[in-house]
């Protein structure tokens, strides 16, 4: 390493690290928004909900609002691999399979968005509009398309769980990070476990909702704790400036 380029690193960690952290929770915060423009309803009832669903006029609009407040979470994701800068031993396969696995979060939520905000929407308008002798068929189509997205969903949550558990073990070698932002990304990583398994177990139900509502608290929470604690970086690159 030159003297040319050792005073540049903390530089490039402290921008990395705030891209990060503005990005994490820009996108949290999109997705749950979006979210609540969500058509409700007992979503394992699916002659009612299925109705609802077809009535719906946004859908389409908040299944693609929900993507791009994932895409821009898991780009903050992937943003902090690069702040971490992990070089060696358990850190650093950590991050990178941390990294791996938010690639594949992303991926499989636009599976699932295609799958959800477009094939399943399809079905339903299909059910909701066909003749008395067709319904019956319309709606079993409707149903394996549900199935489907439960096991979209729920490895998708997996994957997403499986990031944050391993990036806070990449997290937990470095110093400049307080470590309750820590342990809190590792306690949101296995609350979405816990997701995966209940969606994948039994559909969407009052478990998994409140596994979301919890995940959803705790991540605010760490995230806005890292923008604050990015800010408070100190600019000299000799310190460890959130360790304090």
């Amino acid at each position: 390493m030159t003297a040319n380029t050792a005073p540049t690193e903390p530089l490039a960690r402290r921008t990395s690290l705030r891209l990060s952290a503005v990005l994490l929770l820009v996108g949290q915060l999109l997705y749950i928004v979006v979210t609540q423009f969500h058509t409700g309803g007992d979503a394992n009832d699916h002659h009612a909900v299925f109705a609802a669903y077809a009535d719906s006029g946004v859908w389409t609009l908040v299944h693609l609002g929900q993507f791009a407040g994932m895409a821009i979470l898991l780009a903050g994701l992937l943003a902090l691999f690069f702040a971490l800068d992990n070089r060696s031993g358990t850190a650093r396969w950590a991050g990178r399979f941390g990294a791996a696995c938010a690639v594949a979060a992303l991926a499989l939520y636009g599976v699932l968005q295609a799958v959800d905000g477009i094939a399943l929407k399809q079905a339903v308008n299909a059910w909701a509009s066909a003749p008395a002798a067709e319904k019956a068929a319309r709606f079993a189509s409707a149903e394996t398309i549900r199935w489907l997205e439960w096991g979209v969903r729920s490895y998708q949550d997996v994957a997403l769980g499986l990031a944050l558990v391993l990036f806070a073990v990449a997290a937990m070698r470095t110093a400049w990070i307080p470590r309750p932002i820590i342990h809190l990304m590792g306690l949101s990583g296995l609350s979405y476990l816990v997701q995966g398994w209940v969606v994948g177990s039994g559909g969407f139900s009052q478990a998994e909702s409140i596994a979301i509502v919890l995940a959803f608290v705790v991540d605010v929470s760490w995230m806005i704790w890292l923008v604050v604690a990015a800010w408070r970086m100190q600019e000299d690159p000799q310190a460890s400036p959130l360790d304090r």
